[in-house]
């Protein structure tokens, strides 16, 4: 699929939207590019690991499943 389609369907899905939540969350991605994707220092791979370890040991997790029925309703 082209970018020319993807972006008239991308266009087509956001007219859809009714919410002023969601809208406002896509504007702020959209605000917050960064062309810059610089890969990770080791240091900072590391770190983002240590960090999802003590994450998931807190139970700050949400099951795969739990996520997707969340961002059903968000629509």
């Amino acid at each position: 699929m082209d970018i020319q389609t993807r972006k008239l369907e991308f266009i087509q899905e956001f007219l859809k939207i009714q919410s002023e939540e969601i809208i406002s969350r896509l504007e702020k991605i959209l605000k917050n590019i960064d062309d810059d994707f610089s890969p990770l220092t080791i240091e900072e791979f590391n770190s983002r690991i240590d960090q999802s370890l003590e994450d998931s040991k807190n139970d700050k997790v949400i099951e795969s499943n739990k996520l997707m029925a969340e961002i059903k309703q968000w629509q």
